[in-house]
């Protein structure tokens, strides 16, 4: 965090400095395991459901902390230690304080599907330019995006933060360290409905972030989602889509298994783009680079030749070929728009199709009909085969009905896959990623 002394970092957070150290000593990095301290970085100690950071400060001090943000100090600790009532409102605190201090563009990225494709898909198209920060893996939460702003560096020239939240206010908290200049908005989807209840309060809690966007700032929306299409907004906003009223949109989509090709038309601008991945979801997250390109001044070559360049992430819609099968890995996570859009994508590869399905977590009481609404999307587009397992594979069955089996467990499920599986198949393992379905899809890979 340059700039960042931690004379100001206590400040920010209006902690007490405890212990030895120089307070015109500038801080590095965030990080919050000991083990991957580097000299300068600041420490927060977190207390988890397993551990407790707050054992962990004299290592973090010993690898070369600059100092550790922490609620107590360890008994015989005499190095700095910024003490604070609460490690979480401090660390916001200070994340807000370094953001101050930052001049560089930053494009904050949010929705219920593919948030983490299009921070992967606008970065690297902004990257065919400057120097990009984007959000390392999934950091998107209240701790993961103070640990991307403590990361931007004076060569970067533009930053890409992902930020996802699971209920109200937690946005807010978001927006205010963030504070970016434009905001996409990928869809309202099914996500989080144990807290946030329904679309309407999805849509509620992910817009908090708006108040947080200077009067001039941009909204990129999806502008086929219904709910941010009737969004009162109150900022500038573009739609991107599929639809003749969106800003900038895709025609002439071409997919096959190793890529999506499509037509960007926006205005007077109209260029073809090669997404070098599997799904037409991918296709949004091309239209929302684009216009961020675009808003930022790139040429029509440089968004094309950003877009040739985006690799996926993890487990999503990989397309993994094997001896005896096409797998469509993508159980990194799920919901009902993203379980549909993945059925989808599945019927776009040749064969018989097979869908593996696991637990869509944290979606309440709408839960049931979200698993036999998927179920029965499966048995209405086609698909041959419907395996699951899970606290909701009675739901998908139901809604299925005779095309699915259920098993007790992932174990059994592996066990059937020989039985189950045929040559030429192509099968789709989803689920949410507290389901580990990866399992299944790594024993697929060798059957």
């Amino acid at each position: 965090m340059t700039g960042m002394t931690i004379e100001k970092a206590l400040k920010a957070c209006g902690g007490r400095y405890c212990g030895e150290g120089e307070l015109s000593r500038e801080l590095g990095r965030v990080v919050i395991d000991s083990r991957e301290i580097l000299p300068g970085d600041l420490f927060v100690a977190y207390k988890g459901e397993k551990l407790d950071g707050h054992d962990y400060i004299s290592a973090a001090l010993d690898k070369g902390a600059a100092g550790c943000l922490a609620e107590r100090v360890p008994e015989g600790e005499t190095r700095g230690v910024i003490l604070v009532p609460d490690v979480q409102s401090a660390l916001e605190d200070i994340a807000a304080a370094y953001r101050d201090t930052l001049s560089l563009p930053i494009v904050g990225i949010t929705g219920s599907v593919g948030k983490t494709s299009a921070k992967e898909m606008i970065s690297a198209v902004l990257s065919s330019r400057w120097r990009v920060r984007k959000t390392d893996k999934n950091l998107n939460n209240q701790i993961g995006v103070p640990m991307t702003l403590s990361r931007i560096a004076p060569e970067d020239e533009v930053a890409v933060v992902e930020m996802g939240i699971s209920g109200f206010g937690e946005m807010s908290r978001l927006g205010r360290m963030v504070r970016p200049q434009i905001a996409v908005y990928t869809l309202i989807g099914h996500a989080h409905l144990e807290f946030l209840h329904d679309l309407d309060g999805v849509l509620r809690a992910k817009t908090e972030m708006i108040d947080y966007l200077p009067e001039n700032g941009l909204v990129i929306m999806n502008g086929d989602d219904e709910k941010l299409r009737g969004f009162d907004c109150p900022r500038r906003r573009i739609f991107v889509g599929l639809g003749e009223n969106c800003e900038v949109r895709a025609e002439d989509i071409v997919s096959d298994a190793e890529g999506t090709e499509c037509m960007i038309v926006s205005a007077g601008r109209r260029f073809r783009a090669r997404i070098p991945a599997f799904g037409r979801h991918l296709v949004y997250a091309a239209l929302e680079a684009a216009a961020v390109g675009m808003e930022m001044g790139l040429s029509d070559e440089e968004i094309m030749r950003g877009i040739a360049s985006f690799a996926i992430v993890g487990r999503r819609a990989a397309v993994i070929r094997t001896e005896k099968l096409t797998l469509l890995d993508d159980c990194y996570n799920s919901n009902a728009e993203a379980l549909h859009s993945g059925i989808d994508s599945l019927l776009e590869l040749p064969g018989r199709h097979v869908c593996i399905l696991g637990d869509m977590l944290e979606l309440g009481e709408t839960a049931w009909d979200a698993h036999y609404t998927g179920g029965a999307y499966a048995a209405e587009k086609g698909v041959a085969r419907l395996l699951c397992c899970g606290e909701h594979a009675a739901a998908y069955c139901a809604g299925a009905g005779s095309i699915a089996r259920v098993f007790p467990d992932r174990a059994s499920l592996i066990a059937a896959l020989g039985e189950e599986i045929r040559e030429g198949d192509c099968v789709l393992v989803k689920a949410s990623r507290g389901s580990h379905f990866e399992e299944i899809s790594d024993a697929l890979k060798v059957l």
